[in-house]
């Protein structure tokens, strides 16, 4: 029977043993496999690419063979073009995570139930919560890229729902421990215990103090300038250097040129990589399990006990959303106990208070508030005045 016009039709091509769908777009007519030896399954085909025509969503048969591995090069190359600093990161985790598990799929093969065997996979390898979600949020982000290319790479991206992240770090360094890690600091090289003060002081990344060079301190007006571009959230900074910070700078850039670093070892080359260094340094000023990124949760909380208001504190340490602002939980277990001190001298102050109004009122009334003060054995049972009677 022959199809009505306009509805395509099923083939049967010569040495392929699965059906064919032929159909017209733009009167130029348009031949692919059907995938199937089913003429009803076939049937579908052809009917799903007739809908796409008709509703303007079709992208053809090549949209359905772009593999994910194509999608990773796209999102490399995108952070390669805006310089972004996490790039090896990135790479990182296609190589040794994403590209094994989803690199040999197409992009039309990845669905939500795939994805969360992925997520159970790595959780079986023992991956934190938040690696998982990094590795995620890349996928992710592959699948965004796609469909905002033109044209379209993908039709759709998958539903993939992040995890609940339970590794937030929630360590501080106490004011009491200040002056240890300091003096370990000093011991080390004037470079350290420069960027430990600043660190501690303003909350910034190690990566943005390390990148700082000379013409951004100003020694005249007392400034510390993070340019545009330079830190993770690519937004400029400008503050005021505290005295302490401002003497180690002053000593950090003496005889350097305006484009050298500002903090350099004592051989003269630029500091790349401390964390051996600084975790030496905590042990010996007894915080053995204090990382450098705590200094930005200790800076956050100190400059809010001062009493600066979040959204200043959020300028500072370039937080760019409340969310993740309200992520590093600045309330330390200090914080709490000051908190119960202070709530445990309150309430002995209101006790304090309502024993004085009772024995005043006791004083007074000859009994206290909200009892009636009981009556001796003698005192006769019908204390209340009578009454005359009238005849």
């Amino acid at each position: 029977m022959k199809r009505p016009r306009g509805t395509g039709s099923i083939l049967r091509m010569k040495g392929s043993a699965v059906l064919w769908i032929k159909y017209h777009r733009n009167g130029v007519p348009v031949r692919e496999s059907a995938q199937t030896t089913k003429p009803k399954e076939a049937e579908k085909v052809l009917r799903k690419r007739l809908g796409e025509i008709s509703t303007g969503v079709y992208s053809g048969p090549k949209l359905e063979k772009i593999k994910v591995s194509e999608l990773a090069d796209d999102l490399i190359r995108e952070y390669r073009i805006n310089r972004r600093k996490s790039i090896d990161d990135l790479e990182a985790r296609w190589k040794l995570h994403l590209k094994p598990f989803f690199g040999v799929l197409r992009a039309v093969e990845v669905t939500s139930q795939l994805v969360a065997r992925y997520i159970d996979l790595r959780q079986q390898e023992e991956a934190e919560n938040a690696t998982i979600n990094r590795e995620l949020a890349a996928l992710k982000r592959m699948f965004n890229l796609a469909r905002q290319s033109t044209p379209p790479k993908v039709q759709s991206v998958p539903y993939i729902a992040m995890l609940k992240e339970d590794n937030i770090r929630t360590g501080f360094l106490e004011s009491k421990q200040h002056d240890g890690l300091a003096a370990e600091t000093g011991k080390v090289g004037l470079w350290l215990r420069a960027v430990f003060e600043t660190g501690y002081t303003y909350g910034w990344r190690h990566e943005e103090l390390l990148a700082l060079r000379v013409c951004q301190v100003n020694l005249v007006a007392g400034t510390i300038r993070l340019e545009p571009g330079t830190t993770k959230n690519s937004e400029g900074r400008e503050v005021s250097m505290t005295l302490p910070v401002r003497t180690l700078l002053t000593q950090c850039v003496h005889g350097k040129g305006q484009d050298d670093y500002v903090f350099m070892r004592e051989d003269g080359k630029p500091v790349r990589d401390f964390r051996g260094t600084w975790g030496k340094a905590c042990e010996a000023a007894k915080v053995p399990s204090l990382l450098f990124h705590d200094l930005r949760r200790t800076a956050a909380r100190n400059l809010r006990r001062a009493g600066v208001a979040e959204g200043v504190i959020m300028k500072i340490g370039g937080w760019k959303t409340r969310s993740v602002f309200e992520r590093y939980a600045i309330v330390s277990q200090s914080d709490i106990r000051d908190a119960m001190t202070k709530l445990e001298a309150g309430q002995q102050r209101d006790n304090a208070e309502a024993a004085q109004e009772q024995q005043a009122a006791q004083k007074q009334f000859g009994q206290g508030l909200g009892r009636v003060e009981p009556m001796s054995a003698d005192s006769p049972s019908n204390s209340l005045p009578t009454t005359p009677q009238v005849n």
